[in-house]
């Protein structure tokens, strides 16, 4: 088993976590490892069966085309008992023998991709958890209950030794921890180091007034999901504002790319999605021809996939624009970092009740801070202002947006 190509752009990754042991006999398609990269993650699964041999830990760095593993398929799989030898035997005094053992040594397998990334990252002793889940099976509240209380939850000796170069080693006073950083947090750092330096960002700032679509929302919300089965979100309705303003605005949707300037006539709108990982950044590909339903769709997806690592590299490449949602985590403003190397990212914010001037009178209106940060070099501040009016116009007065309810 080699390390495959995953992305023009990816020459090494980490083996987060074995799925099987070695020693282990596999079936063609059982994943067998999580390959960690600067962008996704990856399960690889067995193209063959046969008996697994692993060749490097969990937690090392590999290179693509690396051997990690071999399959010696000349072996077959183990018997399996009759349908009627299936029952426990019974020992001595007629007790049935526990079946712990059998459950224990399948722990790992019913993990979910998320659950299975926090017992890597954090390095829990599941063999010490009861899960909560359904089936007895361990949910995220579970690992990170155990992750935070370390003084119980042990990690045994042999995992620290095969994880060595990326295990939390403490200092003697125990008042720092030092540990390896993810590839994709690496990858993000160099990333927003990277923006900082090559283009000039300037962010300005407005706000908008969410009365109007709130309440559209709401008075659709109930049809929109009995027709299409899915929930009508903001975040489309600021995806449709922007291609809207994208298009009075081109260069915000282009590029620098050496001494040229790259108009693009596409909208591939990029959302960006925390994850326990970190920030992603997956793409609603063509967002100017697709319907509401259809973009509240991309989004789940995404959100879904994004929380599971199961994105893949060509679903966050190639964006022209991006927005990102701080107020869902609680944040009032911010000044976001351009994503390399579009030239451009919208900023949304929390919806606060404040006090605003309507018609020379004060009321308490639901509003949102919006923040547009651009690259300087390409786009002026009236452009950008421009860019800004034009979203908040089709917020605070929806109808001016291809409503298709």
């Amino acid at each position: 088993m080699k390390i495959p190509a995953v992305g023009e752009s990816i020459s090494s990754g980490v083996v987060s976590v074995w799925h099987k042991k070695s020693g282990e006999f596999v079936n063609a398609g059982d994943a067998l490892f999580t390959l960690e990269t600067d962008k996704v993650s990856t399960e690889i699964t067995a193209e063959t069966s046969g008996l697994l041999e692993t060749k490097v830990p969990q937690g090392q760095e590999v290179k693509i085309g690396e051997v990690v593993a071999t399959i010696d398929d000349s072996k077959s799989a183990p018997a399996e008992a009759a349908p009627g030898d299936k029952k426990p035997a019974a020992t001595g005094d007629g007790s049935k023998a526990s079946s712990e053992p059998e459950e224990r040594s399948g722990v790992s397998q019913v993990l979910s991709p998320a659950v299975r990334r926090i017992v890597e990252e954090e390095k829990v002793d599941t063999s010490r958890l009861t899960g909560t889940g359904k089936g007895g099976r361990l949910t995220k509240a579970d690992v990170l209950a155990a992750a935070e209380n370390r003084g119980e939850v042990a990690v045994p000796a042999s995992l620290v030794e095969q994880k060595a170069d990326v295990r939390e080693v403490p200092s003697q006073e125990g008042r720092v921890t030092r540990r390896k950083m993810s590839p994709l947090r690496r990858k993000i750092a160099a990333q927003l180091v990277m923006a900082q330096h090559t283009a000039a960002i300037l962010t300005t700032f407005n706000e908008c007034d969410m009365t109007a679509v709130q309440a559209l929302r709401t008075e659709s919300q109930e049809a929109f999901t009995k027709k299409h089965g899915v929930k009508l979100g903001f975040m489309s309705f600021f995806i449709k504002a922007t291609v809207e303003a994208l298009k009075v605005v081109p260069p915000l949707n282009g590029r620098i790319e050496g001494e040229d300037f790259i108009d693009n006539h596409f909208y591939d709108i990029g959302v960006a999605v925390g994850t326990e990982r970190g920030l992603v950044v997956p793409i609603v590909r063509d967002a100017d021809k697709k319907s509401f339903a259809d973009l509240e769709r991309d989004i789940a997806n995404y959100a879904t996939k994004a929380r599971e690592g199961k994105l893949k590299i060509e679903e966050l490449q190639g964006g022209t624009f991006t927005i990102s949602n701080g107020g869902v985590y609680g944040s009032l403003l911010s000044t976001p970092i351009l994503n390399p190397p579009q030239s451009g990212i919208l900023g949304m914010h929390k919806i606060l009740a404040r006090p605003v001037a309507v018609d020379g009178k004060v009321e308490i209106r639901p509003m949102m801070y919006l923040a547009l940060s651009y690259d300087h070099r390409a786009i002026d501040g009236k452009e950008a202002v421009t860019f800004l009016i034009k979203v908040k116009e089709c917020i605070e007065e929806p109808k001016k947006l291809p409503l298709d309810f």
